[in-house]
């Protein structure tokens, strides 16, 4: 392969990882070195349900990307095996599932990460992680909602009956 095949190449690499960056909601960079082959495939596969995209870079090829979409502060965290999830939708499943998944495994270290186009420290994906899902979220807004509607709807029957009652 030509130098200048090999240079496009790359260049088409650091602008799929920048390109990644700014469309994300939420991503997370870990170290992922004494995870098993098995156990990264897990992994792989629990976030690809949650509808995360999940890849090892070169460093240097998401040092430059991060430089190209104006998160460079990331870069103190792409030292090591790294390996970078990315949400475009959910902002909480990949906290979730990574973060469930270093409880489980310790090998996997959950370093940066970017939420809502803010640096986010380990402290914040954890907190993240422990928030209920979108669903569980969207299910509880709904039962509040619905409960004065059931108040009313009860409280319209009292009368309707009191009324019948009195006829």
């Amino acid at each position: 392969m030509s130098n200048e095949k090999v240079l496009e190449e790359k260049k088409k690499v650091v602008d799929e990882i920048a390109g990644k960056l700014k469309d994300s909601v939420a991503t997370i960079v870990v170290n992922y070195r004494g995870l098993s082959v098995a156990e990264v495939t897990e992994l792989r596969k629990q976030l690809r349900e949650a509808n995360v995209d999940y890849k090892v870079y070169k460093n240097t090829f998401a040092r430059r990307a991060t430089a190209i979409a104006g998160l460079s502060e990331l870069d103190e965290a792409l030292t090591g095996p790294t390996a970078v999830s990315f949400s475009k939708e959910d902002v909480i499943a990949p906290a979730k599932v990574l973060y469930n998944f270093a409880k489980d495994h310790e090998a996997l270290e959950i370093k940066a990460g970017v939420i809502e186009g803010k640096l986010a420290s380990v402290d914040e994906i954890k907190a993240l992680a422990e928030l209920p899902s979108k669903e569980a979220l969207l299910s509880m807004l709904a039962n509040v909602l619905q409960a004065p509607i059931r108040n009313f709807a009860l409280g319209v029957k009292a009368v309707a009956e009191q009324k019948e009652q009195e006829a």
